[in-house]
């Protein structure tokens, strides 16, 4: 059923996820009323409107193109923790993030994203990265590439001798400890930053525009759509523990992303204090 859906199947799932957009996340960009505008776990992370609305789209549109497939999302697991476990089913899963960069959707800023990707048993089959305001998609599929306008990305390697550029999580959003682990990349010839829109630094990696990543939080709607298209741009990725991030397990984490393995490498190990 899988091999049928992903050789016929995945236009239909990059017109659903433009229309999403279209539909319930373009008519609020710089429009949102206050009432519009929610905060969950703290003052800094937001949902509005465009958010809930688009993944209540995403959620009828795709599991009707994949009948008996369940979706995880962002904005469902907030208000209902035990639906992650569809990870560890055995039924194929959509990974949704409606709009990655709600920050930054609040704020009138172009770069925020909606993030699909479609898992099965833990295996990270295809993604789509949309970023509606700057107009562009990108895709991958497992074993076949990544690919934005018709043009296969590559993240090929970092300039010898230049500094590691690595997006790290947001202090906003860190505790004390993961503040403590992240400042161990400040160190000479890595030039680490706050990340932005997790989609769009994934897709800045496999692109080369930037080396790397570390993250300190596991939510699967933010890294699935971008690890595989990583993996895919030809990257690697890795928890602390030396084996790569999974949707479907506890993951050791900080976990570290790089546009090819020995950037990883140099990321996990300075992670882990070595």
């Amino acid at each position: 059923m899988i091999d049928d859906f992903l050789a016929h199947s995945l236009p239909d799932v990059e017109e659903a996820v433009r229309k999403a957009a279209a539909v319930e996340v373009m008519p609020r960009f710089r429009q949102l009323a206050d009432h519009e505008v929610d905060r969950k776990s703290g003052p800094h992370d937001l949902v509005t409107i465009a958010d809930r609305r688009a993944e209540e789209y995403l959620t009828a549109a795709l599991t009707r193109l994949l009948p008996g497939s369940a979706v995880v999302g962002e904005e469902a697991v907030h208000a209902d923790p035990g639906g992650y476990g569809a990870l560890r089913a055995d039924a194929p899963v959509w990974i949704v993030d409606p709009v990655d960069g709600t920050r930054q959707f609040v704020a009138g800023d172009p770069h925020f994203c909606t993030l699909v990707a479609l898992a099965h048993r833990g295996e990270l089959l295809a993604s789509w990265t949309f970023a509606p305001a700057l107009e562009e998609m990108v895709t991958a599929v497992r074993g076949q590439g990544a690919y934005c306008g018709g043009e296969r990305i590559i993240s090929g390697s970092p300039a010898p001798g230049a500094d590691l550029r690595v997006a790290t999580a947001d202090p906003l959003y860190t505790s004390e400890e993961d503040e403590r682990v992240l400042a161990r990349l400040s160190v000479p010839g890595v030039a680490p930053r706050p990340c932005g829109s997790a989609g769009l630094e994934y897709l800045r990696v496999a692109r080369g525009e930037m080396d790397g990543l570390a993250f300190t939080w596991p939510s699967a709607w933010d890294h699935a759509a971008g690890l595989l298209l990583v993996t895919e741009a030809g990257g690697t990725h890795s928890t602390v523990d030396g084996v790569p991030f999974r949707v479907d397990r506890d993951n050791a984490l900080p976990f570290a992303v790089g546009r090819d393995e020995a950037t990883t490498v140099r990321i996990r190990e300075l992670l882990r204090g070595a």
